[in-house]
């Protein structure tokens, strides 16, 4: 059974994709990809993903300069998800932080607080908007 095969696309043909940094560990960012930008990100060596809310497709850096090295291509047991390892050049979250998990709740639960500090605001990263 070929690669592909393995994988479960949900009604949409789109699948989750979880972007590790593969040197720390630490998770980045998740996006969703569908059979071409799985494809494409394959071939390139650079992530490629669709936007459920823009509806296109689109690479990882385009705009920001901000790319990711794929390093490995992981599916989990049911194959609906993927993990995909990366060497991450510059911010991965668009609004300037390492990662798009720069949040974590407040023990209380109701309240959250920043829990890195941002590399770059979003107008340094994609200019005056």
């Amino acid at each position: 059974m070929s690669f592909f095969e393995q994988l479960k696309f949900d009604g949409q043909g789109l699948i989750p994709a979880i972007i590790q940094e593969q040197k720390s560990g630490r998770v980045l960012m998740m996006a969703w990809m569908n059979r071409e930008s799985l494809e494409t990100t394959i071939r390139t060596g650079k992530t490629h993903f669709w936007s459920r809310s823009r509806q296109k497709f689109w690479m990882k850096g385009e705009s920001s300069g901000h790319t990711q090295a794929v390093k490995n291509i992981a599916f989990d047991c049911d194959g609906d998800t993927l993990l995909i390892q990366v060497e991450q050049v510059g911010a991965a979250c668009h609004e300037g932080y390492q990662s798009c998990f720069f949040r974590s709740l407040e023990p209380d639960g109701a309240a959250f607080k920043t829990t890195e500090a941002q590399l770059l605001t979003p107008e340094q990263i994609y200019g005056k908007k």
